[in-house]
């Protein structure tokens, strides 16, 4: 969209609730092969003809369209066939599904092992070149946004070519009152690379290159987090150590990288208009401020009923009045210590996906059998999980940690659901297929559902039954009330800065506030926990993104009690609504179910399910 134009790689990230780590040598032979991406997809090397082709093909085409279009779109309203409108969106469609696949093509290279100087020089490099060659672009949604709106309608109402388009084009419209002056414009996107994108780098890189002391080792951030599922106390507690005394070390740099981002958005966001501080966040989603309000509002009253309620279970199965912060992740005394390996995962989430709808599993194994996933833990590589979508002519990339966990067939199940939404989508083209993140995360959350409740529906004994309940228990609440958390302490971070810079100490104070009260009394927050809103990628990267989890979750709760009572026609409902891409509001994807996200009571809905797991346990609980 006009606001948003960065070329840089935005894939769907998960950080994990606890992370990954890398594996040992008998977890890798337990594992057994796990597949790496082939990048070749995309283009052969950095070097090659192919490669530097397109990216010379990309600056001289971006010049030939300005020259071709720039003051021109008036007159092209008026007509249909070569010099429309309509031919200007097929050829901007076309670039940018080029623009998309080499920034693509650097950013996952990048990703692949973020603390080689190779592959941040290349991304680097890349970002910059493709940041010019937007700019020559940024004059056509502006020009357009300019037009009559009535004279738009008219030319939509005579051209089906234009037609096509008209999604993006309402999409577009969203955006004027925010809209600034062309000169303005170009100046924001041009200095985004030496901004906001070199603040983002700069956390990554920080983090990627951060090592953790546990006794006489030394180890990166994912497998310190991956201690936090130790079944041996006293390893978790060395972990939080170990985690606590790192981030104070280096909280200068996320102390910078926090003020510096908050403050360039608080600049944006006043140049451009919004009147609060999620404002440019929700538009970017394209729903309603008041249907946020009411999913966070919703989920903060339900804190005693979730979280509270569910820690106090955890802390007495645990033996604890109390637990410490670090506790919270803990594996119950009926988990499992089996790792499962990838080719056993792969046919967890496959099997679980072709009991819904054979095409939905089809879509999945091509992501094992085509080199579109990365799975091994390795150093340097981006920490947690994501989905990226790359354009319509190639195709989505998943990257993983995985360590054979239970809770990593989940993550498994989870990014491959956004690879199937992202492959369906593809159908709209560049422009059109991009879903906003509330609705991108749907086909995740429902992927990870699909998966649980076939793996549940296949356990007969209570104590596994009871694992596996909590476990998904533990999962939702990471995924509502723990992202409705991180909202409210982005919202006070944000509306803080307005007031001047932010101490690490303030920051701390505001963490701390958000976490008691989410988490509960059966938490015990203790010192060296202030610090750990440091490692939160969706916080730099993405503002106010996490909300999308909550709405998503939430939404997928009512969609799968909709799917249970439903006699036939849901899975083609439900199709539909992820080849819709980015071409449907939210409430035109959810009334072929009878749902509604602006009804208070669809919150409650979903929330209830999650409590109906909580009861689950209670009553297993009171069996035992």
């Amino acid at each position: 969209m006009m606001i948003d134009r960065s070329p840089a790689v935005t894939p769907l990230m998960r950080t994990a609730a606890t992370g990954s780590a890398a594996a040992s040598p008998v977890q890798a032979s337990t594992l057994g092969d796990l597949p790496t991406w082939k990048l070749e997809d995309l283009y052969p090397s950095q070097t090659g003809p192919e490669f530097l082709g397109a990216v010379e093909k990309a600056a001289s085409d971006a010049l030939a369209f300005e020259v071709k279009w720039k003051g021109k779109l008036a007159n092209a309203l008026e007509t249909v066939g070569p010099e429309s409108v309509a031919v200007a969106l097929q050829e901007l469609d076309a670039l940018e599904d080029l623009i998309g696949r080499i920034g693509s093509y650097a950013g996952l290279t990048y990703y692949s092992d973020m603390i080689n100087p190779a592959n941040g020089k290349f991304f680097g490099d890349i970002q910059a070149k493709l940041t010019d060659v937007s700019a020559r672009l940024l004059f056509f949604p502006l020009e357009l946004n300019r037009l009559d709106d009535d004279a738009v309608d008219a030319a939509i109402g005579r051209d089906p070519a234009l037609a096509h388009f008209k999604p993006w084009i309402v999409d577009l419209r969203k955006d004027k009152p925010f809209q600034l002056d062309d000169r303005i414009e170009q100046l924001f996107l041009e200095k985004s690379q030496t901004g906001a994108a070199a603040f983002n780098r700069l956390f990554d890189e920080t983090l990627a290159s951060l090592r953790f002391k546990v006794d006489d080792q030394e180890m990166p951030l994912e497998p310190t987090l991956t201690m936090l599922q130790d079944a041996d106390p006293a390893r978790r507690a060395k972990a939080a150590e170990a985690l606590s005394k790192t981030f104070k070390d280096n909280i200068r740099v996320f102390v910078l990288v926090t003020n510096t981002l908050a403050k360039d958005k608080e600049i944006s966001d006043r140049w451009r208009g919004f009147d609060d501080i999620a404002d440019s966040r929700h538009l970017a989603n394209r729903v309603e401020r008041e249907v946020v309000d009411a999913l966070a509002t919703a989920v903060q009253e339900a804190y005693p009923r979730l979280s509270h309620r569910y820690y106090t279970m955890k802390a007495k199965w645990l033996g604890m009045d109390q637990m410490n912060f670090w506790d919270r992740n803990a594996p119950l005394p009926e988990t499992s210590d089996r790792l499962i390996p990838w080719d056993e995962a792969r046919e967890m989430v496959l099997s679980a996906y072709g009991g819904f709808a054979p095409e939905m599993a089809e879509i999945a194994s091509r992501f094992f059998d085509g080199g579109w996933i990365d799975a091994p833990a390795r150093p340097g590589k981006a920490p947690g999980a994501f989905a990226h979508p790359t354009v319509p002519s190639a195709h989505p990339y998943v990257l993983l940690n995985y360590l054979g966990k239970p809770r990593d067939v989940m993550t498994l199940a989870h990014e491959l659901g956004h690879g199937v939404h992202q492959v369906l989508a593809g159908e709209q083209g560049a422009m059109m297929s991009q879903t906003p993140l509330t609705l991108a995360e749907t086909a995740s959350v429902f992927g990870e559902m699909l998966t649980f409740r076939a793996l549940l529906d296949k356990t007969t004994d209570k104590r596994e039954r009871k694992a596996m309940l909590a476990q998904k228990v533990e999962d939702m609440i990471n995924t509502v009330v723990r992202q409705i958390a991180f909202y409210q302490f982005e919202r006070k971070i944000h509306a803080a800065r307005k007031e001047g810079e932010l101490t690490a100490e303030k920051i701390g104070e505001l963490w701390l506030s958000v976490q008691e009260e989410s988490l509960g009394p059966a938490i015990k927050i203790s010192e060296g926990y202030e610090t750990w809103w440091a490692y939160i990628p969706h916080f730099i990267h993405s503002p106010f993104y996490v909300y999308a989890y909550a709405f998503g979750d939430c939404l997928v709760n009512s969609l799968y009690a909709v799917y249970q009572n439903a006699d036939q026609g849901f899975q083609d409902k439900y199709f539909a609504l992820l080849k819709a891409g980015g071409t449907k509001h939210h409430s035109e994807l959810l009334a072929p179910f009878g749902l509604d996200a602006t009804d208070p009571s669809f919150w409650a809905k979903g929330l209830s399910m999650i409590e109906g797991l909580i009861d689950e346990l209670e009553a297993l609980d009171k069996a035992a």
